[in-house]
């Protein structure tokens, strides 16, 4: 996918080499020189533009490119002024920051396809996770359900999915599976990094530093949590 990130602060810059990493092609602007250098190797594309000049952008291939994202967080304007001037150029998708209820009013009635709250959206995201003690990650679907990382409790440890009961015991499903890989490189050393397993199967045998990534009711996963601490301090 192509796509076009204007405004390298610390969220642009960090979205933009993440959506790189993960194989988009990734375009991006910003009018700071010194960020432009910090990023260029890392993307496909860095332009230094001044984000409130529309002439600025025939220097990006908005016409061709699926998404645009306006990362700007400044409250001076740029960013609802590079969001109109996107509007009017492409028929891409738009994704735009905002950092006000009035900002949000103004871009619902540009016709924007999604308004972003960085900073929000985090701090609501680490409440969750500091709440839910005990829970590596999480991802909120509504008021009541949530997508949790969290680790395998010693008592499904060498036991298969069916045996474990899990579903029945927990009240969860259990989506995936992460589980440390060690690998050798070229030199000897040795690393590891977690992997996806799938879909486990119902012979799928739990080890020990499984992270469970498990769908539930904010309850039922804080129950799993209490009750997987309750039975570490015993």
């Amino acid at each position: 996918m192509k796509v076009v990130v204007i405004g390298l602060g610390n969220f642009g810059m960090s979205l933009a080499i993440h959506l790189a990493d993960s194989g988009n092609e990734v375009i991006v602007a910003d009018r700071d020189i010194e960020k432009i250098e910090l990023i260029k190797d890392k993307v496909s594309h860095a332009v230094a533009i001044d984000a409130t000049n529309e002439n600025a952008y025939h220097s990006l291939p908005l016409k061709s490119t699926d998404l645009a994202i306006v990362a700007i967080g400044e409250k001076d304007g740029a960013a609802l002024m590079s969001t109109a001037i996107i509007k009017k150029i492409t028929e891409a998708r738009i994704v735009a920051r905002s950092s006000s209820p009035i900002q949000d009013t103004i871009l619902e009635a540009m016709g924007v396809d999604q308004i972003i709250h960085p900073e929000q959206e985090f701090a609501e995201r680490l409440t969750k996770k500091i709440n839910l003690k005990g829970s590596i990650d999480n991802f909120e679907i509504d008021d009541d359900y949530l997508v949790s990382e969290v680790s395998v409790c010693d008592e499904l440890v060498n036991k298969d999915l069916i045996e474990s009961n899990f579903r029945s015991k927990y009240n969860l499903n259990i989506i995936t599976i992460l589980r440390k890989k060690e690998y050798s490189n070229i030199i000897g050393r040795k690393s590891s990094k977690k992997e996806v397993i799938g879909m486990p199967k119902p012979e799928t045998v739990f080890q020990s530093n499984d992270v469970l990534v498990v769908f539930g009711k904010n309850s039922d996963i804080q129950k799993y949590l209490e009750r997987d601490a309750n039975r570490s301090d015993n």
